[in-house]
């Protein structure tokens, strides 16, 4: 059995009386008692027939209304064309901070964690690839400060003395 419990993560290699033998995913032999087992939630990756994937993104605001209407079928389409993936959903979550946010839910048909990873690294490709030829840029955490200023008064750089006059002229 392939699990994980607390922050340990491996395969049982033998369930004794008292304790149970765990193969670390790192190699090392763990050995735990069978009433700390007990007391904790046991995730037995095992048994999985499939593996849910949730994954956001975000989108500048420059994006149009246009460009935000294709981004889920550019989505679907991306996770299709992985193959051993079901699409779930892929929606225009909210209007964030600093970004348009767009979530998406697929499940990958057979449950090994590498097969995974490899369909995610695809999806993620292809995403950029296709927001690149449509102009759509990913968003990163921004801020734009608007800075007033008195009426009469500039602006001058940190650290710019203002210009003197010289204090006599030739």
């Amino acid at each position: 059995m392939a699990g994980v419990f607390g922050d340990i993560a491996g395969s049982i290699e033998r369930i004794g009386l008292k304790s149970t033998r765990i193969r670390s995913l790192s190699g090392e032999e763990i050995i735990c008692s069978n009433t700390e087992l007990l007391k904790n939630t046991i995730h037995n990756y095992k048994r999985m027939t499939e593996r849910r994937s949730v994954f956001g993104f975000g989108v500048t605001y420059s994006a149009t209304p246009d460009q935000l209407r294709t981004i889920p079928d550019k989505v679907r389409q991306a996770v299709e064309d992985t193959g051993d993936t079901r699409i779930d959903r892929a929606h225009f979550r909210q209007i964030g901070g600093s970004s348009l946010d767009f979530e998406v839910v697929y499940y990958v048909t057979d449950p090994a964690f590498n097969l995974y990873m490899d369909i995610q690294q695809k999806i993620n490709r292809t995403l950029m690839s296709e927001f690149s030829d449509a102009s759509v840029e990913f968003a990163f955490p921004t801020h734009t400060l608007h800075v007033a200023t008195a009426p009469g008064a500039s602006l001058r750089a940190v650290g710019q003395s203002p210009k003197r006059r010289p204090a006599f002229q030739n």
